[in-house]
């Protein structure tokens, strides 16, 4: 899963980082991002496709990969979601992971950087980025940014469930389940609840 890595520091470029989000389509809560500049490249844990993955494997992969990474994380919220709309929102998500990136490895020195961004979302960063559609299967670095975001998320609706217990958002994380769908019809929606995807 490092071809894209090595592919793209042979074009030059001294530091190749991922870029990936969780949340584009449940219908409550932020849309997250994580930019992720791997370290070292070998993991004990299994370093995937964060849907691939169990949530027991991701927790320790996420431990894995914030150890081992210089990273950034961007969240956006649900209003923002329902101003702009979810692609505007997933782009901005990314773009503010990345500067967060940028400004923990400006200390390295003058390094050629690039990004390597799952799907198609075009970005406004100042630096060169590349669009890999389904990268998170074919890159480390995308792969680990897909787990960052998805850890963070579900961590941020976990504390949601606190707020909102009837929701049960620990159980859903705001996806459009069977259940999610019954308690939205039960209580209506609630102040994390996208209006723009009901």
């Amino acid at each position: 899963m490092l071809y894209y890595e090595k592919k793209f520091k042979g074009k030059g470029f001294d530091l190749v980082a991922g870029i990936d989000e969780a949340g584009r389509g449940p219908l409550a809560g932020p849309v997250v991002a994580a930019a992720v500049l791997l370290r070292q490249t070998r993991f004990k844990s299994r370093i995937d496709d964060s849907k691939k993955l169990t949530l027991i494997q991701r927790e320790r992969a996420f431990f894995e990969i914030v150890k081992n990474s210089v990273f950034g994380v961007g969240v956006v919220n649900e209003k923002i979601v329902d101003r702009l709309n979810i692609l505007v929102a997933t782009q901005i998500a990314m773009e503010q992971a990345a500067l967060r990136l940028i400004a923990k490895i400006k200390r390295l020195g003058n390094k050629q950087v690039c990004f390597i961004v799952d799907g198609n979302v075009k970005l406004d960063i100042g630096f060169p980025f590349f669009n890999i559609i389904k990268g998170d299967a074919k890159s480390k670095s995308i792969a680990s940014a897909s787990i960052l975001a998805k850890v963070t998320r579900d961590r941020i609706m976990s504390v949601y469930d606190r707020a909102y217990p009837e929701y049960n958002f620990l159980k859903h994380k705001g996806y459009g389940t069977g259940l999610h769908m019954e308690l939205l019809a039960q209580y209506g929606p609630s102040a994390i609840h996208r209006r723009s995807f009901l």
